[in-house]
């Protein structure tokens, strides 16, 4: 691999040299009890400790050799040219349904009169109704532009930021800037969107998927098996005609690719995303959640002669579907929560399954999840655990929150 590469990442268990994070911000300390569920978030977490839990993350993975990017950052930078970041600011407010009226006025002044990095931390914040108080209020349109609700933003928070897996995905040495199921999440992409156009560093890189494409596809549910296979979830929240769409781009022009592996999970929010069931931690070794554990049904997607995709049905074991289609002699699976019905559902709460491998069998992991991560170690795993009793309030694990932009 050339290390000049802005992007590369053609296997999950590759030596891991750049990833990207966001460290949780205010956007936390707006999430209200009212309106959890509108922002998809169980429980609130304490910003304070998420903090010193996401900051030993990091070093974690700084110990491990890892040069650790931090998305507030790349979208400052990416936004430094001012007709950029007016457009920007444009753009937001219209994901956020702002598009016209006085209080769009209001809101573009106000962020426009911060600093980059400062205005970018306050779209991930929201913005509180209470924070505009200063703008004087002149004619009748202007008191108006605030509302007449209880509800108290203008704009909403963006609490899953920190799950910098999903709104796009780094495949090979391109990006997927992807569309999500979720109005709620849809805002995030557009940080991914300006990174990947207007940062010096990346905005050449090639491009596998849109944000304005009609379906969904989340990072979440991408699984870069090895230079040749990929594997992505048929979820709750990632439709067939994206992996469509994201099949024939990435194998029509990728130099390695060869096929997609399209993986039917059952659609609910405890398995979200096909990483929280099933993650890869070694060569042939594999984390897994028992409701995997049976007869799936798997779509292989290949380019035919003529340049389209076909696609051909198979069912089986997921063992027996890994090991055929990545060519090992033997497949591992780990069970979360070794199997046991009550372990495995409550680690399952806390995304046992999901790990971040940094090198072949060494994996960074939540240290709540005992009973899993004992397994781990069992099969000879190399395991960095992180404390975790905050950041696993909003329902994702150590892949969740990271995007790695280069592996050997």
């Amino acid at each position: 691999m050339e290390s000049n590469l802005p992007l590369h990442n053609t296997c999950e268990i590759a030596p891991l040299r750049k990833v990207l994070l966001h460290r949780p911000g205010r956007e936390l300390e707006n999430l209200m009890p009212d309106y959890l569920e509108r922002l998809l978030f169980d429980d609130i977490p304490y910003l304070k400790l998420a903090q010193e839990e996401h900051d030993k993350f990091a070093d974690t993975l700084r110990q491990c050799g890892v040069e650790v990017l931090y998305l507030t950052d790349l979208t400052a930078e990416a936004v430094a040219d001012e007709e950029v970041r007016r457009q920007f600011v444009r753009d937001y407010l219209s994901e956020a349904e702002i598009a016209s009226g006085r209080l769009q006025e209001i809101l573009t002044e106000y962020f426009l009169s911060l600093p980059a990095r400062a205005m970018v931390e306050q779209m991930e914040a929201g913005v509180r109704k209470a924070e505009l108080q200063q703008f004087e209020k002149t004619s009748l349109a202007d008191m108006t532009a605030f509302g007449e609700t209880d509800y108290p933003f203008l704009v909403d928070p963006m609490p899953n930021l920190y799950f910098t897996r999903d709104p796009f995905a780094v495949v090979g040495g391109g990006v997927a800037i992807h569309k999500m199921h979720t109005k709620t999440r849809n805002r995030e992409t557009l940080f991914g969107k300006y990174i990947f156009e207007h940062h010096p560093r990346y905005k050449t890189v090639p491009k596998w998927y849109d944000r304005a494409e009609t379906s969904s596809l989340e990072g979440g549910d991408i699984l870069v098996l090895s230079p040749e296979v990929l594997a992505v979830g048929i979820s709750e929240r990632t439709e067939e005609d994206s992996i469509d769409k994201f099949a024939q781009t990435v194998l029509s022009n990728s130099p390695t690719f060869r096929k997609v592996l399209a993986i039917n999970i059952p659609k609910t929010r405890a398995l979200m995303h096909l990483d929280t069931v099933f993650t890869m931690v070694d060569v042939g070794v594999f984390t897994v959640h028992p409701a995997i554990l049976r007869d799936l049904d798997v779509y292989v997607l290949e380019l035919g002669k003529n340049g389209k995709i076909r696609i051909r049905e198979e069912q089986g074991r997921l063992s027996d579907i890994l090991q055929r289609h990545l060519k090992l002699d033997k497949v591992e699976l780990i069970p979360c929560g070794g199997g046991n019905p009550i372990d495995a559902a409550r680690e399952q709460w806390s995304d046992a399954s999901n790990t971040l491998a940094v090198a072949p069998g060494e994996v960074v992991v939540y240290s709540r999840n005992y009973v899993t991560n004992r397994l781990l170690e069992e099969h000879g795993v190399t395991i960095h655990c992180i404390p975790s009793s905050e950041l696993s309030r909003g329902r994702g694990g150590p892949r969740c929150m990271s995007m790695p932009f280069v592996r050997d």
